[in-house]
């Protein structure tokens, strides 16, 4: 039909010339049609190479359909689209339920999520909605589908956003992809706040870099930003695993004079390390610390304080420590007895071991199996068989009664 309308158009434009002009030479006129159909036919061929570069195009494309999956899921894979909540939007349900069938690394997923917002049109809400159900379900593709969101218009990033990337990559020691959402972050012209500086912070205490926390805070300080028990916190975690203990509790001092008190994990942690360190003194200002903080000291800060006592030779000390445990209501542990019958055995003070277990006994605390199998250790070493013997029967008889 093409072939046949050209030559049709060519005939009525020559006819009409040669009325209009009738004066004009013909040769012009052919050439000017010869080169005419000259254009004609380069137009036409770049025409087709267009058209085969489009189609080309389209066929490299990926065409997602949101029914193309659920036949070759395995079991596990099937059990998470069917534990979807049935509350999500079809269109956030639609995304996630594809996403499970991913693979971290897969390099589908970011135009997965580019024609997902294309054809959805996808607000922040929805947005959210689909981390939050991938979080849930613990998927390893959250951080993936995270990055690629914070790029999106419609995503609306914020720097709390950022601040939830760069908790992931900390939480996973990932600290080259924490400082390079941070610096996207910068990029992006966000403010750094405190909540991301003591994020980044957190980070890099838990990694043992101490000089980047240091950094981070005392730009903290210079910034004029407020500090927080969290960051307080950090930065003492930070000190305690540089195995710098003084400057920890420099700063929990610091705290104290603003009446304010790090967590019970952080003075946990300083004390453990005053106490394996065999440093009594130190351990005994952290557990009043604790106190003075309004934390009631459970068995395990008390076996701690313990240990620093045993560690330095400061046997009454340690005794005393169990007394007030039991007076206070705390059962003394099996460890924190087994540490004073260490002692005892070390200055061969076994009339004063046995006298000690007695009274606990008479207090109603229960001599269990370590302390009793380390007693009966030492009674092997002095040769009194008789009294081992006793001592294992008093053992299980005890383990049938409790049973």
């Amino acid at each position: 039909m093409a072939s046949l309308a050209i030559p049709a158009l060519r005939s009525a434009g020559a006819k009409l010339t040669s009325t209009i002009t009738p004066t004009k030479p013909r040769k012009p006129a052919c050439q000017c049609a010869c080169v005419s159909g000259g254009h004609d036919g380069e137009l036409s061929a770049l025409a087709a190479e267009a058209e085969a570069e489009q189609a080309a195009v389209s066929e490299a494309r990926p065409r997602f359909r949101w029914d193309a999956f659920g036949s070759d899921l395995i079991e596990s894979q099937q059990r998470a689209v069917r534990g979807l909540s049935p509350k999500l939007p079809n269109r956030c349900k639609a995304l996630v339920a594809r996403v499970v069938c991913l693979r971290p690394g897969d390099e589908s997923l970011g135009a997965l999520l580019a024609y997902w917002v294309k054809a959805m049109k996808p607000k922040r809400a929805d947005w959210l909605l689909v981390l939050k159900e991938l979080k849930a379900m613990e998927s390893p593709l959250l951080t993936e589908v995270l990055e690629h969101a914070l790029l999106e218009n419609s995503f609306e990033a914020n720097v709390r956003d950022y601040t939830k990337l760069i908790h992931i990559h900390g939480k996973q020691k990932l600290l080259q992809k924490a400082e390079d959402a941070f610096a996207a972050m910068k990029g992006r012209g966000f403010p750094c706040d405190q909540v991301m500086l003591t994020a980044m912070m957190d980070m890099y205490s838990k990694a043992g870099d101490l000089t980047h926390a240091k950094e981070i805070f005392g730009e903290i300080v210079l910034l004029g930003l407020p500090l927080d028990k969290r960051a307080y916190g950090s930065m003492i975690m930070a000190y305690i695993r540089a195995d710098m203990l003084q400057e920890a509790e420099d700063l929990i001092k610091e705290m104290e004079d603003q009446q304010m008190f790090a967590g019970k994990e952080v003075y946990k942690a300083l004390l453990r390390a005053y106490s394996y360190r065999g440093d009594s003194d130190g351990a005994h200002r952290i557990f009043d610390a604790i106190q003075f903080a309004g934390i009631v000291p459970d068995t395990k800060l008390c076996a701690l304080l313990v240990n620093a006592y045993c560690l330095s030779n400061r046997i009454d000390e340690a005794v005393c420590v169990i007394r007030n445990m039991r007076s206070a209501g705390v059962k003394p542990c099996d460890k924190c007895i087994a540490l004073v019958l260490g002692v005892y055995e070390k200055v061969n003070m076994l009339e004063t071991a046995l006298e000690f277990l007695t009274e606990l006994e008479e207090n109603g605390v229960s001599i269990g199996q370590e302390p009793s199998q380390l007693l009966a250790a030492w009674f092997r070493k002095l040769g009194v068989v008789h009294e081992v013997e006793q001592v294992l029967k008093d053992l299980s008889s005890e383990d049938m009664t409790s049973k």
